[in-house]
């Protein structure tokens, strides 16, 4: 099973991540932890990463495309993977099919959990990452409706999209997700 994982910061991507790993058995990618194993590699990719998390900014196509490629090749992903916090983008969505295609891959589903923004922005200010600081996570809401909502239609157009309402208590969203990807 390949998943796309879709949602803005605080949607409870991390929680559902969790369990579709562990049901399915497949690697869960973060591209959170991605993004802070590079920063702290402490290579120059790694500070140029680090300072567009800090400003609440989505790092560069390019650069999450490569890092994508790297990961998506290695041993554990190879019999399936959950993708969480990529692709943000109908371009990367766009890259990842043709990365797919590349290496004799295929998007079975993407997951958009649909939460309404001001719950998402209560949400991230709970959390205690370093980097959820009230400008940046407004920031990075701001960027998830301009830049990744269109992914939605990119989706929903081959076939792809599941929608569930993530605006429920966990349990409940675990229970539509499993009803959807098991009719």
């Amino acid at each position: 099973m390949r998943l796309v994982l879709l949602g803005g910061p605080g949607a409870g991507k991390g929680t559902q991540a969790q369990l579709l790993q562990k049901t399915w058995q497949i690697s869960w990618i973060s591209t959170g932890d991605l993004l802070r194993q590079e920063i702290g590699a402490g290579t120059d990719l790694g500070d140029q990463v680090k300072a567009t998390v800090e400003r609440g900014e989505l790092v560069a196509d390019e650069t999450m495309i490569t890092l994508m490629r790297q990961r998506l090749q290695q041993p554990d992903a190879i019999a399936g993977w959950l993708l969480d916090g990529y692709p943000r983008t109908a371009f990367q969505a766009e890259e990842l099919d043709f990365l797919l295609d590349d290496i004799g891959q295929k998007l079975d589903r993407a997951i958009w959990l649909e939460v309404p923004q001001t719950v998402l922005m209560a949400r991230s200010l709970e959390r205690s990452r370093s980097d959820d600081h009230p400008d940046a996570i407004a920031r990075r809401i701001e960027l998830f409706y301009q830049q990744t909502l269109p992914m939605l239609d990119y989706y929903d157009y081959r076939q792809k999209l599941l929608r569930i309402d993530g605006d429920q208590p966990p349990e409940q969203v675990w229970q539509s997700l499993q009803q959807a990807l098991n009719p």
